[in-house]
């Protein structure tokens, strides 16, 4: 998996046309469907090989590593299950966002168990935790567009940081399904999302470094 610092993707993020794409397809649609087996004992590249169809050598070529399937797998699901909203105020797209966060690990397992897999690489795998941290940091900066469209409106001061802010919307609901391991709702979605519309309403994220 290329390091931080490479301008490469992650291995399989590319999204070309034709049959390289539908193969990427069916590798991520049968690693996700692995995920959701109860007695996976672990999620391996043999399994998703067997699953999709697709060799084991071109999975190895492609992702290299379980963690940088399950990366790549993140990216595909995060914009297609979880869209950047635009509701028309920062209030809106915040409290859409995190519903959408909460909805997509509170219905389905495979998700959770997505995530579990890919921290728990990030903690033997010095390049898994690369790509978990490059992840996050592209997905909170795409979704930061939300930021810019409040500080077009006069929603927001000029200077707040929309990366900050989009993490700081995530932060509870990681917390309570990966740490507290408390059973996730609408309700934790709805005060995430009003508790950092207050913050940075009161300017807790302008000027942040």
């Amino acid at each position: 998996m290329p390091a931080a610092s490479e301008p490469a993707h992650t291995p399989g993020s590319v999204r070309p046309g034709g049959r390289t794409a539908r193969t990427r397809t069916e590798v991520l649609r049968a690693a996700l469907a692995e995920l959701g087996e109860p007695d996976r004992g672990g999620l391996t590249m043999e399994n998703v090989a067997r699953r999709s169809g697709v060799h084991v050598a071109t999975l190895y070529r492609r992702w290299r590593t379980v963690e940088g399937l399950i990366v790549d797998l993140l990216t595909w699901i995060s914009f297609n299950e979880i869209p950047f909203p635009d509701t028309g105020s920062l209030e809106g797209d915040l409290r859409a966002l995190s519903r959408s966060i909460v909805t997509l690990y509170k219905d389905d397992i495979r998700y959770r168990n997505m995530i579990e897999t890919i921290i728990a690489g990030a903690t033997r795998d010095p390049a898994a935790e690369r790509a978990l941290r490059d992840f996050f940091a592209d997905r909170n900066a795409g979704a930061a567009v939300i930021v810019e469209r409040a500080i077009a409106r006069g929603e927001l001061p000029a200077e707040t940081d929309g990366v900050e802010l989009i993490a700081a919307l995530g932060a509870p609901v990681y917390y309570r399904m990966l740490v507290t391991r408390r059973p996730l709702d609408t309700a934790l979605a709805d005060r995430a999302a009003a508790a950092v519309h207050t913050a940075a309403l009161a300017g807790v994220f302008a000027g942040t470094d």
